[in-house]
């Protein structure tokens, strides 16, 4: 463990069918050290690879797979491309806001994504106890970026916040409107970390092998975690 952790205590969960890669079988590694939860630590835990779960840190530790990279975005070396700017430019009509709570009209706008866009899927179907166990904790800053197109609400962002970096942790968003909002909230959370003048925006997880992830690599500069070392 780099970056100020020299050892932190895991468990092993069962291995179980991969969410991704569904021939392949998946487990992560989950922290089991209390004191890793604050804000600072898990910043480190970030940039070693881990991830949370609502207030369980985990990151992939899968026996005969590595398909799992972690990647993050050096917010001072963005470099937008020209599809990327087009795409700002046909969202004229949306704005975004960073908001400490969702607006009520969240759960309408999440299982509409969830029932259109992942029903065969674990958050199927959809309910609103389980995604606020999913998304929230009691001791990180979490944020919502809502966004609007002409006052309506159509997509969220769910971004942790801490000192030198944000994180995207999960999106949703109106599926019937005929734009890569996806990508959008990405350029939006950009926009929000350069005016933190933060270091880094975590994306998650990439899996070369899963189309859908591959949005992610087309952001410029991104690093991707590679056998413990950032590469890009």
């Amino acid at each position: 463990m780099s970056s100020g952790l020299h050892q932190i205590r895991i468990g092993l969960t069962d291995n179980h069918s991969c969410s991704y890669l569904p021939e392949r079988q998946e487990r992560v590694a989950v922290t089991l050290d209390e004191h890793m939860h604050t804000p600072d630590n898990y910043e480190v835990l970030l940039a070693n690879g881990f991830r949370r779960s609502g207030a369980t840190i985990y990151k992939p530790h899968c026996d005969n797979c590595s398909s799992c990279h972690a990647l993050r975005l050096s917010i001072p070396e963005i470099q937008l491309s020209k599809s990327q700017k087009r795409l700002l430019n046909k969202a004229k009509s949306f704005k975004w806001v960073m908001k400490p709570q969702m607006d009520e009209a969240w759960f309408d706008l999440y299982s509409r994504y969830i029932t259109a866009r992942h029903r065969s899927g674990t958050m199927y179907p959809p309910k609103k106890d389980e995604f606020l166990q999913f998304s929230k904790n009691d001791w990180l800053n979490t944020q919502y970026l809502h966004i609007y197109q002409d006052e309506k609400l159509v997509a969220i962002a769910v971004t942790d916040v801490m000192s030198q970096s944000t994180s995207a942790f999960y999106t949703f968003f109106d599926p019937e409107i005929d734009l890569s909002l996806g990508t959008l909230g990405v350029l939006f959370q950009i926009q929000h970390a350069q005016q933190l003048q933060k270091q880094w925006l975590y994306l998650g997880y990439q899996i070369d092998e899963c189309p859908a992830m591959n949005y992610k690599v087309r952001f410029q500069r991104h690093q991707r975690l590679v056998n413990q070392v950032w590469q890009g």
